[in-house]
This record gives structure tokens, C-alpha cells and sequence, in this order.
């Protein structure tokens, strides 16, 4: 059994995807990150980033309970556990790798750190914002170059390196891309969309964001925010 630690953020679904797909059974639990469950000893024992998603695999290597922590490194676990979703053959296993390495050291934090700017962060960041913009609009369409070339990121087949990057791609409307300049981009996020496995994705997605994400940003303090955002006091300058 596979035990998942996260919340609805689009790292914790793209291993959400990589469960339905394999058909894995898991339980998912929770991590209030407003309230500040992240930072628990039992928690920080799972993953001592203090981030998620984490799992913990009752059924490791040699049998035994193993924890993974970082959405990049689950996905390549659960794929060599299970011989999925990454090729054998050396060429197409290294250029999955390549992709899923473009994901997790681009898409994934410029595309966030464009979130934060222009919805978190307050008045006076126009340099952040026209950064961060710049950098997105930019690799996403390295993205959809790619993706005029190829049916998917890694080749033909669907991989682990489609799975990192389709929670980021189909939040093209809250990071204002034009889609229209995004033609292959939008072909391969609506391929992926009609899979079952980001069907119920998307339902997981959406019971955690009306459920328990929403009502922990809801009740959230001042000073909650400014420890999930880590600013105010908690920064460090």
C-alpha cells in the first residue's frame, strides 16, 4: 500500500495521476500546510524539506517500508517499481529523463513563482512579475515546440515526464497563456485530460480544494499566510 502525504497543489497531483494510472492502491492523507503540519516531527521524519508530497511505500525494496520524498523522484520510484510509464531502452529512457528534468527545474518553479507574484504577493513587484511572465510564457513554449515534433514529451509514448508536466499545463488560464499560440500544448493537454486516470485526477483535485484545502485557507490567520508564504517574520533576510 502506498501512503500519500500532500494537498492540492499540482505537485502532489501529478503523483495522484501516476497512482490512478498504475492502478496502485493508496491512502491519501492530508498535510494542512496553513496550519503548519509540515513542520511535525512526524512529518519532517517523512520528508525533512518539510514539503509535499511524500509517500511511504509499505512495500519497498526487499519487502520492506520505504519513504520518497520530491514529486520527480516518486514518480521515477513508481515507475521503476511497477516497469511503467519510463522505456528501458537507453536513448528514449534518457530523453524521458530529460523532460522530466525540464519539468521539475522549470516549468514546475517559474511556473510558480509566477502564481505567487501576480496573485500572493502584494503591490511593488512589477520587476518579479514581468520576470517571472517573461520566463513562463518562455517555457511553455519550448513545451509546445517539443511537442510539434513529438506526440508526447518523451517520444510516442506517454511517460512519467507527460505526468510531472500535464498539473502545470492545464492551469494555462491562471497563468494567462494564450492558447491560440499553444496549438500542440493545447493538442497534448486534452489528450491527456480525456485519460481516466486525469479524470479522477481532477475529481481528487476538486474534493481538496471545496474540501479540506479550502476550508484551512479559509480559516486561515495573518500569521498563517505569512508562515506558508514564508515571509513576514518567518523570512529570512
Amino acid at each position: 500500500m502506498i501512503e500519500l502525504y500532500g494537498m492540492a497543489s499540482p505537485n502532489v497531483l501529478k503523483v495522484v495521476l501516476m497512482l490512478e494510472e498504475l492502478g496502485l492502491p493508496y491512502n491519501f492523507h492530508h498535510v494542512n500546510m496553513i496550519a503548519g503540519d509540515q513542520y511535525s516531527p512526524d512529518f519532517l521524519a517523512i520528508n525533512p524539506n518539510g514539503k509535499v508530497p511524500a509517500i511511504v511505500d509499505s512495500d519497498g525494496p526487499g519487502g520492506k517500508p520505504f519513504t520518497v520524498f520530491e514529486s520527480g523522484a516518486i514518480l521515477m520510484y513508481l515507475a521503476d517499481k511497477t516497469g511503467r510509464f519510463w522505456p528501458t531502452e537507453p536513448r528514449a529512457r534518457h530523453t524521458v529523463a530529460q523532460w522530466l528534468m525540464f519539468q521539475m527545474a522549470n516549468v514546475g518553479p517559474m511556473s510558480g513563482q509566477f502564481v505567487h507574484f501576480t496573485r500572493a504577493a502584494g503591490e511593488g513587484n512589477d520587476y518579479a512579475v514581468a520576470r517571472y511572465t517573461t520566463e513562463t510564457r518562455r517555457i511553455y513554449g519550448v513545451l509546445d515546440k517539443r511537442l510539434a515534433e513529438s506526440r508526447y514529451l518523451g517520444g510516442d509514448e506517454y511517460s512519467i515526464a507527460d505526468i510531472a508536466t500535464w498539473p502545470w499545463g492545464k492551469r494555462h488560464e491562471t497563468l494567462k497563456l494564450r492558447m491560440e499560440e499553444h496549438p500542440n500544448l493545447a493538442r497534448w493537454i486534452a489528450e491527456i485530460q480525456a485519460r481516466p486516470a486525469a479524470r479522477a485526477t481532477d475529481a481528487k483535485e476538486e474534493a481538496l480544494r471545496t474540501g479540506l484545502d479550502g476550508q484551512a485557507f479559509q480559516a486561515a490567520t495573518a500569521d498563517q499566510l505569512d508562515r506558508f508564504y514564508i515571509r513576514g517574520r518567518y523570512a529570512r533576510t
